[in-house]
């Protein structure tokens, strides 16, 4: 069985070390691990790969990989190797779902943090050298107590589902969106479906979107979600951009018809320089950073080398991503 491991998304490259991979190595040593670092190189290992490791496999060369069997996302994010071929063919997708359970609920928590408290404006006084506490105190939708107030969570897979442990802790009423609405949650006092988001957005004080991109959430979030909110309500999105229609909130950010917003995904990254988001003094951004963690590719390698084990093994795999949904559904049963 020939493994390609091929890591590059956008601006972000990496590849196994030395030492990870002699120990892959040792563990399956009937696996021959190819590391490719070039592009142009690419084509040629894929041509008898039986499983591909990366972010996005090239859609181009889907055709022409003719023992391909698995592509196995290093990330939780599976949009981008949905393409019509792959969702039509056999080829088994997997996900790293659960490898930021913990770190991107705490950087979404920590967004709905700094904006009830208004820190994006005590760090304007700051840059001015200028003590007001009327401004700091005043600015956006004014200083806010987490508990008590409401937290609607979009989406119940791992971020979602930690995010709301978090939200509770604090105290906070948390209600929970998500395809099945009849399944609980840990920690929320209700469960919807997508047909109550509306309903859900103008309970919400704090709204975290924390969905995959599919279909169905594409776009969910424009003119008639932003109508629906309260104008004293923050967005947080650390799910995908393109959730969220920038239009219809930049418009809703210029003209406070919502408090304000902490995104940390964009439709199109890097953020251009021009983009309105940058001007905006009601929203904090962060450059797609919710999921880093120092040892992130050594998790997302234990989650693909755990599975590598159950398929030459012919066992189930975890974390299998249901093509038409776009998504893992069962991660929390896998675990269970």
């Amino acid at each position: 069985m020939k493994v390609v491991l091929y890591f590059r998304i956008k601006e972000v490259r990496w590849t196994v070390g030395d030492d990870e991979l002699r120990a892959a190595q040792q563990r399956f040593p009937r696996v021959e691990f190819v590391r490719v670092t070039e592009d142009d190189e690419l084509a040629q290992a894929l041509a008898d790969a039986d499983v591909f490791v990366g972010f996005h496999f090239p859609p181009d060369l889907f055709a022409t990989s003719r023992r391909l069997r698995w592509i196995h996302s290093a990330a939780a994010g599976v949009e981008a190797n949905l393409f019509p071929a792959m969702v039509a063919s056999d080829v088994i997708l997997t996900n790293a779902a659960g490898v930021h359970a913990v770190n991107i609920p705490e950087h979404a928590i920590g967004l709905v943090c700094a904006l009830a408290r208004n820190l994006h404006a005590a760090q304007r006084l700051k840059a001015e050298r200028r003590w007001d506490r009327y401004a700091a105190i005043a600015a956006g939708g004014g200083f806010r107590q987490l508990r008590d107030s409401h937290l609607a969570v979009v989406g119940a897979g791992a971020i979602g589902l930690g995010v709301t442990r978090l939200g509770a802790a604090l105290g906070m009423r948390v209600r929970v969106l998500r395809r099945r609405p009849e399944l609980p949650v840990e920690g929320a006092e209700a469960v919807v479906g997508p047909g109550q988001l509306h309903e859900l957005l103008g309970w919400a004080d704090f709204v975290v979107i924390a969905a995959a991109l599919t279909a169905e959430t594409r776009g969910m979030f424009d003119a008639a979600a932003f109508r629906a909110m309260r104008s004293s309500a923050y967005l947080v999105n650390v799910g995908r951009g393109e959730i969220v229609e920038d239009g219809a909130l930049i418009e809703a950010l210029r003209t406070n018809a919502i408090a304000g917003a902490g995104l940390d995904v964009f439709v199109e990254e890097p953020l251009p320089a021009g983009h309105p988001y940058w001007t905006l003094d009601n929203v904090i951004l962060t450059p797609h950073v919710s999921g880093y963690l120092p040892d992130f590719f050594a998790r997302a390698l234990d989650i693909f080398l755990d599975n590598l084990g159950r398929f030459c093994d012919g066992r189930p795999l975890r974390n299998v991503v249901d093509k038409q949904l776009g998504y893992a559904p069962d991660w929390a049963a896998d675990r269970a």
